[in-house]
């Protein structure tokens, strides 16, 4: 039974790899890349005359040599020209060699930068869930080692492998002809056992390294995962029990570091005794050869210069097959990820979204995120063009996931949502996106400049526009103040920004985006009162003419929307004006009141610390 997984288990990953490699092979010969085919096709030429020019080099020696032991023309002192022409054999075989790299080189790079492109650009494509249960510092060591893997699969299956193949053939096929069948038979033999040996050994090993790189990734995690939460880890003053939990990691990593090194010794002894009996056995061979007058000094030298030709790759395929095979895996990864379907996909004939007001619509909207995780139940609202909504609602009510839905992060389970009379999931994501602009509770920014991250909201926008932006969210003061100013950087996720730097920022770059749609999930939650009130009234002013969706949980807020929805339990209990729900004295009404009572308490606290 256990032959038979094993069996299948290797045809698994030996098709795996295959596929692998055919991935690569789109990669390397591109459809409309003539300039990048005449490479290969001229690096391929290259390879050929480097293997010819080398294998030549030890007939030339062995001409030097019979012409040196043998009777010579007392007026030549030494063969000349031999010894030239075997300088010129081995500068060929190195510079064709060279040459092959170079011609190479801009095909390999353009694969390698192709397939992280295409991988980055993907990632980006799936959906909000794939990410939320992925951790970032796993899937980056993913994608570096992928690449990794495919540039030294390139520089040595290409250019090691492939070469070395060709000198076996070569030089099996001229000790056939020239020394007879039992000295080729011998060195093919040599050869066929040491690869045997190898790919046996090596295939036990890798179970050691796939264990190293499962450990590197945990403990990689860990470290960023550890260190993007700086904060969080100084506030608990966990910095021990976050080194406990890496050096954990990284102990489990030594364990299988050692055991991997401990058989790599065991795998390079038994490759030297396989190498060392057959180069003895074929000198002893061509060494009676020279004895029975068969043979000449120089054949006897040629062939141990061929064996060398054939022994110094081998030496070195051990660890470019080991390294090809972990390669091979590292890509089969990243590849993987290429397959991961995107959950939330444009479907077959969507348009953009069409110009208009920017009417919203929930129309009977079911949502979930897990089967047995109902968060929305049966939401209908309308938000006519250029007036504005606002959600209320406890923590945990489901304000939030209105916002995922509209931006399509998740499709609904039933019922459906529209834009000016467009249903999302008819539209394109790219146009339905540009609509909308957020300012999201948890700001986090890119650890760039000030400029840089207000200007996220539409690249390409002027100097002025994103100053203009500024100044709108009230921050213009502030980065005026600042002694770089706009090229001020903000730091990690804008760790070097407070709260309400931070969220201003984002209301900045919603302002610059222009979008006809605003929605506003918390937008002045992390901001003092009074900072709150000069917002507010930009806001406002933004907000003019346009639709607007404000989440909140502090309805002071909200007293002038349009119309405000109470939603509590994925349900909406209660909708009206500020002053119609005041006086249903519903569940709107104790929460004004709660919240009105917590101001007062927190003005008369204000008051005694002034």
């Amino acid at each position: 039974m256990s032959g038979k997984n094993f069996d299948s288990h290797s045809h698994t990953e030996t098709r795996s790899h295959f596929a692998t490699l055919r991935t690569l092979g789109q990669y390397l010969w591109v459809e409309g890349r003539n300039d990048l085919k005449f490479r290969v096709f001229v690096a391929v030429i290259l390879l050929v005359a480097a293997e010819v020019a080398s294998v030549y080099t030890p007939y030339l020696l062995k001409y030097i040599v019979d012409d040196l032991t043998g009777d010579v023309n007392p007026m030549i002192i030494m063969p000349l020209g031999l010894i030239v022409a075997f300088g010129v054999a081995r500068v060929l075989t190195q510079a064709f060699a060279e040459l092959r790299d170079a011609v190479f080189a801009k095909v390999g790079q353009n694969a390698i930068r192709q397939v992280a492109l295409n991988t980055f650009r993907h990632l980006h494509r799936l959906s909000l869930r794939f990410h939320l249960d992925r951790q970032t510092g796993g899937l980056s060591r993913v994608i570096e080692r992928g690449t990794k893997g495919i540039d030294f699969l390139l520089r040595f299956m290409l250019f090691n492998i492939v070469p070395t193949l060709l000198k076996i053939l070569f030089i099996c096929g001229i000790l056939l002809v020239q020394y007879g069948w039992l000295m080729s038979l011998i060195t093919f033999v040599t050869l066929i056992g040491y690869i045997y040996f190898t790919l046996t050994v090596t295939e036990w090993r890798l179970k050691y390294r796939r264990t190293m790189n499962e450990k590197d990734s945990e403990a990689n995690t860990k470290a960023i995962d550890s260190l993007l939460n700086f904060e969080t880890v100084k506030y608990f003053g966990n910095e021990d029990h976050e080194a406990r939990r890496f050096d954990k990691a990284l102990a489990s990593y030594e364990k299988a570091a050692v055991k991997s090194n401990t058989t790599l010794a065991y795998l390079n002894i038994g490759q030297g005794a396989i190498i060392s009996i057959g180069l003895v056995a074929v000198l002893i061979l061509s060494a009676r050869g020279v004895v029975a007058g068969e043979y000449t000094v120089g054949d006897f030298v040629a062939i141990h210069a061929f064996m060398m030709l054939l022994v110094q790759p081998l030496n070195f395929l051990g660890f470019v097959y080991r390294e090809i095979k972990q390669s091979l895996v590292d890509m089969e990864k990243m590849f993987e990820l290429l397959t991961v379907s995107r959950e939330i996909d444009d479907l077959p004939g969507a348009v953009p979204l069409a110009e208009g007001g920017g009417e919203v619509e929930f129309h009977n909207v079911d949502f979930g995120y897990e089967s047995n995780r109902q968060i929305l139940h049966g939401v209908s609202f309308k938000v006519p063009p250029g007036k504005t909504t606002a959600i209320v609602g406890p923590s945990g009510a489901g304000k939030s996931t209105i916002s995922r839905i509209l931006f399509r992060f998740y499709d609904v389970d039933s019922g459906y949502v529209t834009i000016d009379g467009q249903k999302l999931n008819e539209v394109t994501q790219d146009s339905l996106r540009a609509a909308i602009g957020i300012v999201p509770q948890d700001t986090v920014l890119f650890n760039d400049t000030i400029r840089y991250n207000i200007a996220y909201g539409r690249p390409g926008a002027s100097d002025q526009e994103i100053e203009d932006a500024a100044r709108l969210a009230s921050i213009d003061k502030f980065i005026e103040k600042l002694p770089e100013g706009y090229e001020s950087m903000v730091g990690e996720r804008g760790l070097k920004l407070s709260g309400g730097e931070k969220q201003r920022v984002a209301i900045a770059r919603a302002i610059l985006k222009q979008p006809r749609i605003l929605l506003f999930d918390e937008a002045t939650s992390a901001l003092d009162s009074h900072t709150e009130k000069e917002i507010q009234a930009s806001l406002a002013e933004v907000s003019k003419n346009r639709t607007t969706l404000v989440i909140a949980h502090r309805l002071s807020t909200v007293v002038d929307a349009d119309e405000i929805i109470v939603l509590d339990n994925g349900r909406i209990q209660e909708r009206g004006r500020h002053h119609e729900l005041l006086a249903l004295n519903g569940q709107y009404a104790a929460m004004w009141a709660r919240q009105q009572e917590a101001a007062t308490y927190q003005e008369k606290l204000e008051q005694v610390m002034d």
